[in-house]
């Protein structure tokens, strides 16, 4: 028999059902409390689930969600929209999508026991596609995730190549030039090092990310020689990805509590250092204060929302497979809003270290705040390892705070055999996950030179963006629209014996696909006016605007009105 719900009474012994045989559970209606008693299958039906207990379950998703979207890509995304701007943007993104469709998706997978792949076309058929675009985004999020590991992993290995010291504390190094500035405090004044003033200012920090680093050439278009140490970091970056995938799910429950709580140990050193540094107040008020102006704009809406689905893992197949795993009578609900309220409260923090660090430069260099360094994703390599040359023993602290970007960057691909249930019985043999051929390539295009600005291409435009919003805006319609939130209301009731109330049921109808739409940039045409064709009075023909000759009509196209 499958799972139903009925309302006892005297009639369905009827039909042969015993009262004795049903599970009761209290349902708040509008008028009074309803008993609604739950018929369990008379076999049991073969158990997914992996989880030893609950709270494996949510630290899985902690570790899952809290990752290099919080501490990488939530503060370059707020300082480049002015700081207190991105804050309202993404807040009332977290309130009207995030935690209603990081919950939804919970639900969703822990009802069919199935992952992000086929949970969508499950519920739509005709909307099948939108678990292939999901994983196309995952492919290509896995392949420059994994150049970030190899930025980290040069990090961690230089942090121990000028011992005592770290190689980004100082000016007198090959790769920096003359425009670095090194700050000499005495009693009364902050020196800088700096003759030629009409030049910008670079730290120390700065230039041993964009000249030793990367490398950095002038544009998209010089392309440059290969990083042969960043290329070896990104080949030690997959043998690393590969034995930690190797094993899969069930080895990473040992562990899973230390993954989750390790990160927060580093970040509090670093929130305590960073917000007593002088200067840290000016950062922090330019990150909690909006430009009123900009959120007329769609660009702080638009990355506010990515931000969300990004920082969620919404849309990627991973939530879907983690809630597949749980018993069916699982209370998710609790676990989806306290993972988002941690996830949440991690970007701020990290927004609070970034923004201290940025407040502590400006003094120095005598700049506004949003003048100080160049907005992108290569910030957290600017701020953090500018903190760790102020706490004593720096290179400790260097290669621990880096371990843990590692860490970050490993465990999304720690959970990428979640995604892949659609090919379970591959992963059921034992065969182990390499990176693909295309990976591979990609990846050495990131390695060189011109790297950088690729690696800028597809982080807005492959794994964020409005690809990723465009997947989730589909996903969404296919669940609340097409199959409905009644019947996704009768699903979450049968598991949970909770009914989701009016807030989530408006929230995945209504606010959610329309703060994903963006619509305002959509419709608007983006061309260039083309020059006015003027045609001269006594010959009928046409004229350029620059009035440099005359262009004999094409008969097939202008008919000539002279007899």
């Amino acid at each position: 028999m499958s799972n139903k719900l009925y309302l006892w009474d005297e009639n369905t012994k009827e039909i042969g059902l015993e009262k004795e045989s049903f599970i009761k559970f209290k349902i708040p209606a509008e008028e009074k409390t309803r008993e609604v008693t739950y018929k369990p299958p008379d076999e049991e039906e073969e158990d997914r689930g992996g989880w030893g207990n609950k709270l494996d379950f949510l630290m899985s998703c902690i570790s899952l969600s809290v990752g290099l979207g919080n501490v990488w890509r939530f503060p370059y995304l707020c300082y480049k929209n002015g700081g207190g701007t991105f804050l309202i943007t993404y807040t009332v993104a977290m309130l009207l999508c995030g935690i209603p469709l990081f919950f939804q998706e919970v639900a969703i997978g822990q009802y069919l026991g199935s992952g992000g792949m086929t949970f969508v076309g499950q519920l739509c058929p005709i909307l099948k596609g939108v678990g292939f675009a999901a994983m196309t985004i995952v492919f290509l999020l896995d392949v420059y995730y994994c150049i970030i590991i190899s930025w980290t992993l040069f990090y961690i290995i230089s942090s121990f190549t000028a011992l005592p010291n770290l190689p980004w504390g100082g000016c007198d190094n090959w790769w920096n030039t003359d425009n670095c500035y090194m700050p000499i405090q005495n009693e009364t004044s902050v020196i800088f090092n700096v003759t030629n003033v009409t030049l910008r200012r670079a730290s120390p920090v700065e230039e041993f990310f964009e000249n030793r680093v990367l490398g950095i050439s002038s544009g998209l278009t010089d392309v440059g020689g290969l990083q042969y140490g960043i290329f070896g970091c990104l080949f030690l970056g997959w043998v690393l990805v590969y034995l930690i995938i190797r094993k899969g799910l069930h080895q990473s429950g040992k562990i899973i509590w230390f993954t989750a709580l390790f990160p927060y140990v580093i970040l509090c050193i670093m929130l305590v250092r960073a917000v007593t540094l002088e200067g840290a107040s000016t950062g922090l008020l330019y990150y909690v204060t909006p430009r009123w102006e900009a959120l007329l704009t769609p660009g702080p809406w638009m990355d506010g929302a990515s931000q969300i689905f990004f920082a969620y893992s919404i849309g990627c197949g991973a939530l879907p497979a983690l809630g597949s795993y749980n018993k069916f009578h699982h209370n998710s609900y609790k676990d989806a809003v306290i993972t988002c309220i941690v996830n949440t409260l991690t970007s701020l923090m990290a927004g609070v270290v970034t923004f201290s660090i940025l407040g502590h430069l400006a003094l120095e260099q005598n700049v506004n705040v949003g003048d100080v360094v160049k907005s992108g994703p290569g910030l957290v390599f600017l701020t953090y390892p500018e903190v760790v040359l102020k706490l004593p023993g720096s290179p400790f602290w260097a290669a621990t705070f880096f371990i843990m970007l590692v860490h970050y960057g490993t465990d999304w691909r720690e959970n990428e055999k979640l995604e892949l249930d659609f090919y379970k019985h591959v992963i059921d043999d034992g065969q182990d996950v390499e990176a693909s051929a295309d990976e591979e390539v990609i990846c050495e295009l990131q390695e060189e030179d011109g790297g950088m600005y690729i690696f800028q291409l597809m982080d807005y435009y492959s794994a964020s963006g409005i690809s990723l919003l465009w997947v989730c805006f589909f996903q969404t319609i296919g669940i609340s629209w097409l199959f409905g939130v009644e019947k996704l209301c009768d699903c979450i009731e049968q598991m949970m014996g909770i009914r989701p109330n009016k807030f989530w049921t408006i929230s995945w109808k209504y606010f959610a696909p329309v703060t994903m739409a963006n619509l305002k940039t959509g419709i608007q045409p983006n061309i260039k006016q083309r020059k006015i064709s003027i045609r001269e009075d006594t010959t009928g023909q046409l004229i350029t605007q620059s009035k440099i000759g005359l262009i004999t009509p094409s008969p097939s196209f202008v008919q000539n009105v002279k007899s």
